[in-house]
């Protein structure tokens, strides 16, 4: 499954860069991750081989932020986020590779989507959206189920923490723990389906340092980018990497 050529390594090691770089200040890279893994490997390995890289970078994440989270949005999430990776899990039992794909792209194009709504309507999205116990259940359902699926959770989670108006340091700090929380409870999951293997984590000990170094780069470089030029390339990347995949 490892026997990679030049170019495929030189991918992957980017995409490890990639997941520093969300760590860093930019989500949206996962999304790009997701779907240009899955050049390289099967969607299912895919999976399984990003699951614990992103341990990683949401370990760097929770050093950063670990005293800015806000518990209580994250506890009363639990059974919801439960019951998604639950569903997710059943479904994983059910499906190939191949079966997938079209589905992750699906999940990928629906984040996007989420986040360009969001955008074009500023603060009136978040008047638009409902504060009631329903809606919180919805979300961690959502939420729970497109992380299971794909690692793909990343806008379902950032339209959660929007509805609690929280300030910008507890906002990226709760959502670091709320991540480092649920992929570890994805963990034994991905073990028993087989996605994570002896041989991936091997081959993910590879790949921690570029994932180390894609953060530190994006500590001291990303403040100097222009964000939105940025975050709209990244998107318009994952969008093109999100429709092969459904077609």
């Amino acid at each position: 499954m490892f026997d990679l050529t030049v170019m495929e390594w030189f991918i992957v090691l980017l995409c490890a860069m990639f997941i520093g770089l969300s760590k860093s200040g930019i989500p949206n890279m996962v999304i790009l991750v997701v779907t240009v893994l899955m050049f390289v490997f099967p969607a299912r390995e895919s999976i399984g081989i990003l699951l614990p890289l992103l341990l990683v970078g949401d370990c760097f994440a929770i050093f950063y932020y670990r005293r800015s989270v806000v518990w209580k949005h994250l506890i009363s999430l639990i059974p919801w986020v439960l019951t998604g990776i639950l569903s997710g899990y059943f479904v994983l039992l059910l499906i190939n590779s191949e079966q997938l794909e079209p589905l992750i792209g699906i999940i990928v194009l629906s984040m996007i989507a989420l986040h360009i709504w969001r955008n074009r309507l500023g603060e009136r999205f978040n008047e638009l959206l409902p504060k009631s116990k329903t809606f919180t259940g919805m979300m961690g359902i959502l939420g729970g189920f497109t992380t299971m699926i794909g690692n793909a959770a990343g806008g379902v989670m950032t339209v959660y923490l929007l509805v609690k108006g929280l300030p910008k340091k507890e906002f990226v700090g709760t959502s670091a723990w709320f991540f480092l929380s649920v992929n570890l409870v994805k963990v034994p999951f991905y073990v028993n389906l087989g996605l994570i293997t002896r041989e991936s984590i091997t081959f993910n000990a590879w790949l921690v340092p570029a994932v180390v170094i894609g953060a530190l780069i994006g500590i001291r470089i990303l403040p100097l980018i222009p964000q939105k030029v940025f975050a709209t390339l990244i998107l318009v990347l994952a969008a093109i990497g999100g429709l092969n995949l459904v077609f």
